[in-house]
């Protein structure tokens, strides 16, 4: 965040942080792409990404379930929090950005969002015993916190004068994945014609925060290699 020549006291922080949040996205996306392969008749638009973590074969709320790879998607929600967080603690480390404090702080609310969603699966038994109220509040919590953490650093990158497409990328996907998580509540729930499926919908609120953490670990790594370069 910000130009790291001036705010980072070490550039492989920077680094570290880069490989984490690149790391975190593809993980997620090779996990989801093949665990969906192995659940018949899968759809990205019409079931939720959940449903690839529930352990048993049933149909809720009129969606088959059967994801024989859900430990899998489990393993990776956890990785994604972990790495999204352990990246921003890494790059705050003895720097002097801008909003570097809540920045971590969202960063490891998102991360605690996500091991709720793997601790607690969506399944059925969850449903039947009422635990799906957590499952829902864990990923609400990731959802808003992971979208805002792009925000913040948006905000970041631009007070410090630097990278500045960079910052309003950021806090154009972070606005894009709130508003996917209100049109998840409102499009079926309110409007009376569907605009998107709600798996639609979900993949929005989700994927700004990995799509964020590609783009913004391949801006550190490009401004670390080019640094590195004309420092020699």
């Amino acid at each position: 965040m910000g130009d790291m020549r001036e705010h980072q006291s070490d550039p492989r922080h920077s680094t570290f942080a880069a490989v984490c949040w690149i790391a975190a996205a593809l993980i997620w996306f090779i996990a989801e792409a093949v665990a969906a392969s192995a659940f018949p008749n899968y759809s990205y638009a019409t079931n939720y990404i959940s449903d690839l973590a529930v352990p048993d074969v049933e149909v809720l709320s009129g969606r088959a379930i059967d994801s024989p790879l859900h430990i899998l998607v489990t393993v990776a929600f956890v990785l994604q929090g972990l790495l999204f967080a352990i990246g921003a603690v890494g790059l705050c480390r003895r720097s002097a950005f801008p909003l570097r404090g809540a920045f971590v702080a969202l960063a490891v609310v998102h991360a605690l969002g996500m091991l709720t969603i793997a601790v607690i699966h969506g399944g059925r038994q969850n449903v039947e015993l009422g635990l799906d109220t957590f499952h829902l509040l864990g990923a609400v919590v990731a959802f808003v916190a992971g979208n805002l953490a792009a925000v913040v650093a948006g905000l970041a990158l631009l007070r410090a004068g630097d990278h500045r497409l960079l910052g309003w990328g950021s806090i154009v996907l972070g606005v894009a994945g709130l508003l996917g998580l209100v049109m998840l509540q409102v499009d079926v729930r309110a409007l009376s014609v569907t605009l998107l499926p709600d798996g639609v919908w979900e993949r929005i609120t989700f994927y700004t925060i990995l799509v964020w953490e590609v783009v913004a670990g391949a801006v550190v790594l490009a401004t670390r290699t080019y640094s590195v370069s004309h420092s020699q």
